[in-house]
């Protein structure tokens, strides 16, 4: 693809992508369910409903951060039909290789503590594994072919989902390194 596309077509195809899948999962769907009606608070403890809160505004920024990173650091999408031509390892993945994952959960499940909802919760842990293994059938193979010792040096380095207490600090280089 010539340089000029790859100028706005990670940024609108990155949009596209943030509302058709984490919009879908992460906010239609518990949406549809729930209509966002408030029930009690879950096993009457009203701080469920501010860490729910929390939980939201955590999950939105990383979600927001980490598309963005795609779109103009990685001239590309999360969407595996336009993926980034360089790999991302700034912002939130210094800390974690799955911030958009995580950052999805979080928004499932702070949604299920704010309204006081139990099967968003479970939806939330339901979300949880099938992304975990999502992640180890098809996106880190993917990621090892594309980006070989480049994505192996920071595997070793950023747990998958969780987070490091310092930020990783390695770096990689700017171009994929061809696999062996």
């Amino acid at each position: 693809m010539d340089q000029p596309s790859r100028g706005i077509l990670p940024i609108v195809g990155s949009i596209a992508f943030l509302f058709a899948a984490p919009g879908l999962l992460g906010v239609f769907i518990p949406w549809y369910t729930t209509g966002w009606r408030m029930e009690a608070p879950l096993l009457g403890f009203e701080p469920a409903r501010w860490l729910g809160g929390a939980l939201i505004l955590v999950g939105a920024t990383v979600l927001l951060d980490s598309f963005a990173r795609f779109a103009w650091q990685g001239r590309g999408t999360p969407a595996p039909i336009y993926p980034t031509t360089t790999l991302v390892v700034s912002g939130a993945y210094r800390y974690v290789r799955n911030p958009m994952y995580l950052a999805v959960m979080a928004l499932i499940a702070g949604q299920g503590l704010l309204l006081g909802i139990l099967p968003v919760l479970i939806y939330a842990l339901a979300f949880g594994v099938v992304t975990h293994l999502f992640v180890l059938v098809y996106e880190e193979p993917t990621l090892r072919s594309a980006f070989g010792a480049q994505y192996e040096a920071y595997a070793a380095e950023v747990r998958r989902w969780l987070p490091r207490l310092t930020p990783w600090r390695g770096a990689v280089s700017s171009r994929p390194t061809p696999p062996a």
